[in-house]
């Protein structure tokens, strides 16, 4: 059964105002244009949906029921479009992200603060978790966006980079010392959690010239790193982009030959899905800020 919306739509209106005439005025089309559809209508349902008065129109014991269901239906395709209206202009929806706490309170939180007073009526939500959590979840469609330490190694995911870091050793009191590999990891060293990609990338930096990092302490919070360095508990490895805060005032940089490398962190989505408005709209503010 092939019945065009806009009938639905014409037998809605003359149900509701039990008038042809009245039904033609609200939907701006001629009376007979009412009375064609409405006629179609019946044709095609085999039901007689009106009975006909000199003053108007009733409804059949048919016709109210259809008039029930169809005013439902009506109801919740306008809904349906007002709610796709509000999300393309962002007076609806969700962001949800997925980051760790360093990333988050170093980096992303100034473009959430300017994401809610740009679209104060979209739902942040943010996810913590290390940067292989946030993939697993990312894959399992449980958050939109990832921001993570690159590179990710992943045929269903496309990565693409925001900014560059640099892994340093600081401690709590000056050195001028130009240290190499070898001297730094012979030090006691406080680290972030083995698992951790930020760990992973400058244990290879030191592997690659032969050296294993065994470091006495391994914390699992970027900000303790810099507390335990400034009480002078040992050398940590930070980063130098998130210390800001405290380099040459309570932590103090320590030259190293080479320099290890800097890294890229970056967000990641779902190669096979379209992104969310919101999302698009998030990653636009990064790029443009």
């Amino acid at each position: 059964m092939n019945i065009k919306l806009d009938h639905y739509k014409i037998f809605n209106e003359a149900a509701s105002s039990l008038s042809f005439s009245k039904a033609a005025n609200h939907l701006y089309i001629t009376q007979s244009a009412v009375s064609q559809a409405v006629t179609q209508l019946e044709k095609q349902l085999d039901t007689v949906l009106f009975i006909r008065h000199a003053k108007g129109v009733s409804l059949t014991k048919e016709g109210l029921m259809m008039h029930e269901k169809i005013k439902n239906a009506l109801d919740l395709i306008s809904s349906a479009e007002n709610e796709l209206t509000n999300m393309k202009e962002l007076k609806s929806g969700e962001l949800v992200i997925g980051t760790g706490d360093t990333l988050c309170q170093n980096y992303l939180m100034k473009y959430l603060v300017k994401f809610q007073k740009l679209y104060p009526h979209v739902h942040i939500k943010v996810v913590n978790g290390t940067s292989f959590e946030t993939v697993s979840l990312l894959k399992n469609r449980f958050i939109d966006l990832a921001f993570v330490n690159m590179p990710i190694d992943d045929e269903q995911i496309t990565s693409i980079p925001c900014f560059k870091v640099h892994d340093i050793f600081v401690s709590g009191t000056k050195d001028n010392h130009l240290y190499s590999y070898k001297e730094l990891a012979q030090k006691k060293l406080i680290m972030l959690e083995s698992l951790s990609n930020s760990r992973k990338y400058v244990d290879e930096c030191f592997k690659k010239e032969g050296i294993s990092l065994l470091p006495e302490m391994e914390l699992g919070a970027h900000e303790l790193l810099k507390v335990f360095a400034s009480y002078q508990m040992g050398i940590s490895c930070v980063i130098k982009e998130f210390s800001e805060d405290c380099l040459n005032k309570s932590i103090f940089e320590l030259k190293i030959n080479p320099p290890i490398p800097s890294r890229e962190i970056g967000y990641a989505y779902l190669s096979s899905l379209s992104l969310p408005l919101a999302a698009n709209k998030f990653i636009e503010l990064i790029h443009n800020t």
